[in-house]
């Protein structure tokens, strides 16, 4: 099962997962995005269109997974945003749009989740963080706080599982060339007056290899989690040697 599956790394992580065997569902908020990823994937799919942070949503979308197939094996709960704006001006309404997306709902998927995995002594699950999630940035203090929460849930939740063979890791990407960055791209430039090209060597240069990350390299490491059940309870950073921890 794979959130936020509609484009960008969601995308990239569901038709992996189709190459290597899987089943996967796919959710996110756009079903035209999700039939064209459903097209790409070379094995069955389940198309669940949903808002992840809709009360109910969670367990409503894990419940028509379980009656069309099983239990999920693999979690890969990727569906995130963020919103730029300094401390003193981010109002509450930002706040806990940052937290619902990328915290609460992460939690009710592991909460939903995990039990079945736990019961069949197996399961995987990864979320995409962000290295916000180890560092601050200026101007993305509510996207910021909500990812280090999301990497506290990780670790947490890894050790308690650690006996059950099932796992849990965070991917934490730096600025990946998707079109998340290409918003902020666009943000820098309304806010600045710089040309895109400009606002994107800007991020590029955050990173020291001074690219952009790709979509695969991030795909990479979700799939190296999934793989491996002596990975748990990391925040593997995907983000060009940033953010060395």
């Amino acid at each position: 099962m794979v959130t936020g599956a509609g484009r960008g790394i969601g995308r990239g992580v569901a038709v992996a997962l189709s190459e290597e065997g899987y089943a996967v569902a796919l959710t996110s908020r756009s079903a035209d995005q999700l039939e064209e990823v459903a097209a790409a994937c070379p094995g069955p799919t389940l198309v669940l269109p949903a808002d992840m942070t809709a009360p109910g949503a969670v367990d409503e979308l894990v419940a028509r997974v379980e009656q069309e197939w099983a239990a999920p094996e693999v979690v890969v709960a990727n569906a995130g945003a963020g919103v730029s704006a300094s401390v003193d001006k981010t109002t509450d309404e930002q706040w806990q749009q940052m937290l619902d997306l990328n915290l609460t709902a992460p939690f009710r998927l592991l909460r939903r989740t995990i039990p079945a995995m736990k019961q069949a002594r197996h399961g995987r699950i990864v979320v995409v963080a962000s290295v916000a999630a180890k560092i601050g940035e200026p101007y993305i203090s509510a996207y910021t706080a909500s990812k280090h929460g999301l990497l506290g849930l990780v670790r947490s939740a890894a050790v308690e599982l650690a006996r059950t063979g099932v796992t849990v890791n965070a991917v934490c990407p730096g600025y990946v060339d998707t079109p998340m960055t290409d918003a902020t791209v666009q943000g820098i430039v309304d806010k600045t007056g710089r040309t895109a090209e400009e606002a994107r060597s800007i991020l590029e240069a955050k990173q020291p290899v001074n690219r952009l990350i790709t979509v695969d390299e991030v795909v990479g490491a979700v799939l190296a989690c999934v793989r491996n059940g002596g990975i748990t309870g990391q925040g593997i950073n995907v983000d060009g040697g940033a953010v060395q921890s």
